[in-house]
């Protein structure tokens, strides 16, 4: 149903016959908005709630950590290099079939006037398509059968412009869904963005002893890909000793292990592909269904609705967690989520890749979770953190493809554009640091804005440097300084605009940084003052315990 304006939102109420299914939709009043719900019975695939004109400019989302979260004018075409779609996979879309050939938008959109967002994403995914003239919100649920009246997924309107509205919206996530994640914001040191797959123990063990020397103060230090036999086969290569040694050797430094594996995505030259063709998710000839292309092979997703390949998945990581792992970072989680047959039957993509989650978080119990390359909302409840953005990179190129591709401007500009989700639907991990001042092109002022939009944002802090080069002390030690402020309230203003003003307010003070320009990048930081700051004192009792105190100074 076409609204001529969201002030006649209230028209869309009522019950439909459509096609095989039958809804009913509600429209209640909430502050600043409202709230659509409704039911739904019979076979759904996609259904449109309603549509509306579009604004010249708006901030669309793409369904998962690495997808861009960019404002857009009419003007904008997507420009997808085709000889990409078969790499990328169902990682650009869970619904690549509709992606590719249109503009589109996962979860919520929002203008200078609004914001809509679906509230969950238990069982359908909502999103936006966009043409010329018009939006149309829609809820897919990919044929699934529905064999009583079922719940819809809520979607709300909000009637404020994204600088207030999308906070709100946040909020509104947590509340529906009943979100607990770690009350903890972690620091620490990650192999990936020094050493990618060329990384052993020896390299491993040589960063533990400079990461004392340095006092950097890490609570944790996470091994990347480059430990595993093959992506699907979670068990030690030649270059490391076994799980138990590895994170025992990363304990005794007094850091909390942590590990990195791709728990959904199963490679074509792995054991479990050869040996249990039965768990992977296949298309509609019984065939495995290529998911995307990494690592110069075929990938293909685990069936989490599988009974032996759940069990499977279920050792996998109380395995990891009795070696002493307590830091996960899973990755590629949309793998979870892709499009095809499982073994159980009328189980929609959603649903199967939460069930993979929840077989996860209850196997390693209270450790953190790191999700990347996740679909994001159906993932709140499960993580402790989520990476946001793209990877970054060793390198910040305004004019490359803003596709998902490792860039540490986009990454950046991902930080921003969804720095609501923060500490309200898990912590957001802006991808590492890198401060190293060699074997990089970063230059300063892009080192130092992304260091700083980081802290200010407070968001989790992950450095990925070979501690042997030369490193930014100045931006560490400004680092651990934040981390002793503790939690920290932000206000983003101008989203729509893209010339960001960012304040952040902690036992410090309120602190603020300008972006003028993020491609150059062009910003000015605004301190507070007087500061606060924080003396370290450390007590050290008979008994061999530790404490830490801060005593307050001025500057």
């Amino acid at each position: 149903m076409y609204v001529s304006s969201l002030s006649e939102i209230r028209k869309i109420m009522g019950y439909r016959q459509c096609d095989g299914y039958e809804i009913l939709l509600e429209v209640s009043k909430i502050p600043s908005g409202y709230k659509i719900t409704g039911e739904v019975k019979g076979r759904v695939d996609d259904v449109e709630l309603f549509s509306f004109p579009r604004p010249d400019k708006v901030l669309v989302n793409n369904w998962q950590s690495w997808g861009p979260a960019r404002v857009i004018t009419k003007e904008f075409k997507l420009d997808f290099p085709k000889e990409l779609i078969q790499k990328f996979g169902f990682s650009a879309s869970i619904m690549p079939e509709v992606y590719f050939n249109n503009l589109i938008s996962d979860y919520f959109i929002a203008s200078e006037k609004f914001v809509i967002g679906a509230l969950k994403s238990q069982i359908g995914h909502v999103y936006f398509r966009l043409n010329d003239d018009n939006v149309s919100v829609h809820s897919r649920y990919f044929g699934k059968t529905f064999h009583e009246w079922t719940p819809i997924e809520p979607v709300v309107i909000l009637y404020l412009n994204p600088d207030e509205g999308l906070p709100y919206y946040a909020e509104l996530i947590a509340e529906e869904n009943d979100i607990a994640f770690s009350s903890h914001n972690p620091i620490g040191w990650s192999s990936w963005y020094q050493y990618y797959l060329d990384y052993d123990y020896q390299k491993m063990v040589s960063d533990l002893d400079k990461s004392k020397e340095l006092d950097l103060g890490y609570e944790v230090f996470q091994i990347d890909d480059a430990w595993e036999v093959d992506i699907g086969d979670w068990v030690p290569n030649e270059k490391f000793p076994s799980l138990k040694e590895m994170a025992d050797k990363i304990a005794s430094y007094g850091y909390k292990p942590g590990i990195w594996l791709a728990p959904f995505s199963i490679s074509e030259t792995s054991s479990v592909f050869k040996n249990h063709p039965d768990w992977l998710v296949k298309d509609e000839y019984g065939l495995p269904v290529v998911t995307y292309e990494n690592w110069n092979k075929k990938i293909y997703a685990l069936d989490t609705t599988h009974p032996e390949a759940i069990e499977w998945l279920r050792k996998l990581f109380i395995t990891l967690k009795e070696s002493g792992f307590d830091y996960f970072k899973i990755d590629f989680l949309f793998a979870g989520a892709i499009q095809g047959r499982r073994y159980a039957e009328n189980t929609s993509p959603v649903e199967a890749y939460r069930n993979g989650l929840k077989v996860i978080r209850e196997a390693v119990g209270d450790s953190f979770v790191l999700g990347c390359g996740a679909p994001l909302l159906p993932s709140v409840g499960f993580v402790d953190g989520m990476r946001i953005g793209a990877d970054t990179a060793p390198y910040w190129d305004p004019n490359a493809p803003d596709i998902g591709y490792p860039n540490a401007y986009y990454a950046l500009r991902n930080v921003i554009t969804r720095a609501f989700m923060n500490n309200i639907l898990w912590w957001n991990d802006p991808d590492c640091l890198m401060l190293r001042k060699e074997d990089t092109q970063i230059n300063d002022a892009q080192r130092e804005l992304y260091t700083l939009v980081s802290l200010f944002l407070d968001n989790m802090i992950i450095q990925s440097d070979n501690l042997s080069y030369e490193i930014d002390m100045r931006l560490w030690e400004l680092v651990k300084k934040y981390k002793t402020y503790g939690r920290r309230r932000f206000k983003i203003k101008d989203l729509i605009d893209g010339k960001y003003t960012i304040t952040s307010c902690g036992v410090n003070g309120c602190d603020e940084v300008i972006i003028e320009e993020l491609t150059t990048p062009q910003y000015r930081v605004n301190y507070d003052t007087p500061r606060v700051e924080l003396k370290k004192i450390v007590e050290k009792r008979t008994d061999g315990r530790t404490f830490n105190y801060y005593e307050e100074t001025h500057q």
